[in-house]
């Protein structure tokens, strides 16, 4: 029997689903895992303010020292820009200004995105022994890592209150603690990109999955689509990337950079997660 709690977190649906008879229990471990993801969100969010993030945002051109859950997050930032030839980088989120993926056709003028890009880019941060410095007007935004990170730790609290099986799913980013309690797997609908394909199921007994793609926040113009996974060195849309790409991995933070990589490689999407050995299935 599974009991699911629901809620709204980092502008997402979450529910918290426990393979028991025990409301009580259920019950415990939804909150416990509410409260991580709000924690988190309070923490790491670019819209607040008094959050971390809006800190070091409010304080670009100044250094500021980062506590010790803050610098594994930005040391694990610094690790997929590097790795990734610079495709991951958590300063591109300023690219907002000119984009607005809502589904209408307002493509920015690419003057528009020139004039955001110098503003753009890890190397010119500087990071040294827990103290960071933007430059004047730089941002950071941890949104491809936030989500798939508070998935990951609400894990950890489950895990902390319990050894029933949990599945965590806050917005499609996903991650189970084990098998059913009866060995079995957990069924996953992967919905569909459009009308023209279909949802499919998948099944895990551990780990986690995320799907990076274009369903959602997007803007179209003259037949083209163009997602809001941005090539942050030069501010505009990957041209022939897939509809969607769902990673399993096992932890959703893994799985979420590789999605979005996979997503940033375009055409050589499909080679890319070759290569890499990844557990993947990609929509085109």
């Amino acid at each position: 029997m599974v009991l699911t709690t629901r809620f709204k977190a980092m502008g997402s649906p979450c529910e918290v689903q426990v393979d028991c008879t025990d409301a009580a229990l259920a019950a415990r471990i939804g909150a416990a895992v509410e409260a991580e993801a709000r924690r988190i969100e309070s923490k790491f969010s670019r819209y607040l303010p008094e959050s971390v993030v809006g800190q070091i945002n409010a304080l670009a051109g100044m250094g500021m020292t980062l506590d010790a859950e803050t610098r594994l997050l930005m040391d694990y930032a610094a690790h997929c820009h590097a790795i990734s030839d610079g495709l991951f980088d958590i300063t591109s989120g300023i690219l907002r200004r000119a984009w607005t993926f809502d589904g209408s056709d307002r493509v920015p003028d690419p003057a528009q995105v020139a004039d955001i890009l110098p503003l753009v880019g890890w190397g010119k941060v500087q990071w040294h022994d827990g103290v960071l410095i933007l430059r004047p007007g730089m941002e950071l935004d941890f949104g491809g890592i936030a989500k798939e990170y508070a998935v990951d730790m609400g894990v950890a609290r489950a895990r902390a209150e319990t050894d029933v099986p949990v599945l965590i799913n806050f917005g499609g980013d996903l991650c189970v603690t084990g098998p059913r309690a009866d060995g079995g797997r957990w069924r996953v609908l992967i919905e569909a990109v459009d009308d023209t394909s279909a949802a499919a199921w998948l099944e895990i007994d551990g780990g986690a999955i995320t799907t990076s793609g274009d369903a959602r926040r997007y803007v179209e113009r003259a037949g083209r689509r163009y997602s809001h996974i941005l090539d942050p060195r030069t501010g505009m849309s990957i041209a022939d990337a897939p509809r969607a790409v769902t990673v399993a991995a096992p932890t959703c933070v893994e799985a979420g950079v590789l999605s979005t990589l996979a997503m940033l490689q375009g055409p050589g999407c499909e080679a890319f997660l070759e290569q890499e050995g990844v557990t993947a299935w990609v929509i085109r």
